[in-house]
């Protein structure tokens, strides 16, 4: 890892550790969790390695080998509010950790995404990583859903983006060769092995290129929409409705949104589809995990896939451009685009055996529709990974 020969190049000695924590997939169960949804996901073999060491004066100095600019601040001193550059995410980090318990050291860290950037949690992933790492120094051990709850904290509430939870489970619970299945309203889970008379499979990414940033997409806009389709519903239907930023969908049951989706804005409409028929596919994709159908579970998250592009209305040129490829591709079991669907990449689950023929064919059809992305065009192939703890 070259992080830690440039914490070597930079302080002159040696890091103390290395801390690491994967990337993440969700074939199944986009756009849910926010709404306290049910979702499938995997964690995958890269991710994001920080090497870092103590320091005793209280001080945090970060780098990140994907960023020009260094980062630095103190535990005493953290700026409140978000300074709009790429270390946000570890100032929240600092912030609401030192909320919850007593920090008397800063580190000193050089981070290294092992990806390019976009689609595959890279902003929770180093969240982790770094809350890991100054949880060490401080000797503060912290138990799962409270790392989770901080993470997300940060996301919601310094960064602003208003995501749920899915990213920072899959990336902390998830176990190689086995698909987690959470339901975001209780954080109850299961982790499903693959069964012995499943297809092998592998994890292609395909990254198009062009890279982005949640807090300015229209993530939050499909968020507050809805909401805005759950707090209808609930008057629609006389039910008993608190605070616009307390509603979610999961609190309106089925029948409701069927009776009343008519009336619904044509855009709440089709947000609140997408939602539902994702719980569906959720529960169905777990089932067909269980019994060893992979085929089925691919399946599944084309039709997610498509749910993302038609009713939850993302998906920038260059994934749907992908997403459609995969779709013609012999050999892929199913994918879609990964993350909010703005920029970044998509990801399809893959029989091995095609794997060289399923490269080519994806490469050369997306080059020939998006020639000035040539360069830029990355395909990388994974393996389901353990969570970070």
């Amino acid at each position: 890892m070259y992080c830690e020969q440039h914490f070597a190049e930079l302080y002159k000695k040696d890091p103390e550790a290395v801390a690491f924590c994967p990337y993440r997939i969700c074939p199944v169960g986009a756009h849910s969790d926010h709404q306290h949804g049910k979702i499938t996901g995997l964690a995958i073999d890269k991710g994001i390695h920080m090497a870092y060491a103590p320091k005793q004066n209280g001080v945090v100095e970060l780098c990140s080998l994907q960023f020009d600019k260094r980062a630095q601040w103190h535990i005493a001193r953290i700026p409140e509010v978000k300074q709009c550059d790429w270390a946000d995410y570890l100032r929240g980090a600092t912030l609401y950790l030192s909320q919850r318990y007593t920090l008397s050291k800063g580190l000193s860290g050089v981070i290294e995404g092992t990806l390019p950037i976009g689609g595959l949690s890279s902003s929770a992933a180093v969240t982790l990583v770094y809350l890991k790492a100054l949880c060490a120094v401080n000797d503060i051990k912290l138990e799962p859903l409270e790392m989770i709850a901080i993470a997300v904290e940060v996301e919601n509430n310094y960064v602003g983006v208003n995501s749920g939870k899915l990213d920072q489970s899959c990336e902390i619970f998830s176990r190689k060769d086995h698909l987690l299945y959470l339901d975001t309203l209780n954080d109850q889970y299961e982790l499903i092995p693959a069964s012995k008379n499943m297809k092998p499979y592998e994890i292609a990414i395909f990254f198009s290129g062009v890279e982005r940033t949640l807090a300015g997409s229209k993530f939050n806009m499909r968020v507050d929409e809805c909401r805005s389709a759950a707090y209808a519903l609930k008057a629609f239907a006389g039910m008993e409705y608190g605070k616009f930023g307390e509603t979610h969908l999961r609190e309106v049951p089925r029948e409701v949104f069927e009776q009343y989706k008519d009336r619904l804005p044509e855009n709440w409409k089709l947000r609140a589809t997408h939602w539902y028929t994702e719980y569906d596919r959720v529960e169905k994709a777990a089932e067909a995990w269980r019994n060893g159908d992979i085929e089925a579970y691919g399946k599944l998250s084309f039709e997610s896939g498509w749910s993302s592009i038609y009713n939850w209305e993302t998906g920038s040129p260059e994934l749907k451009a992908l997403y459609d490829i995969m779709t013609r591709t012999d050999g892929i079991y199913g994918g879609r685009f990964s993350g909010a669907g703005f920029k970044g990449c998509c990801m399809a689950l893959i029989d091995p055996a095609y794997r060289e023929s399923i490269l080519q064919k994806v490469e050369k059809e997306y080059i020939a529709t998006f020639p000035e992305l040539k360069e830029k065009y990355q395909a990388v192939i994974c393996k389901s990974a353990d969570g970070i703890i």
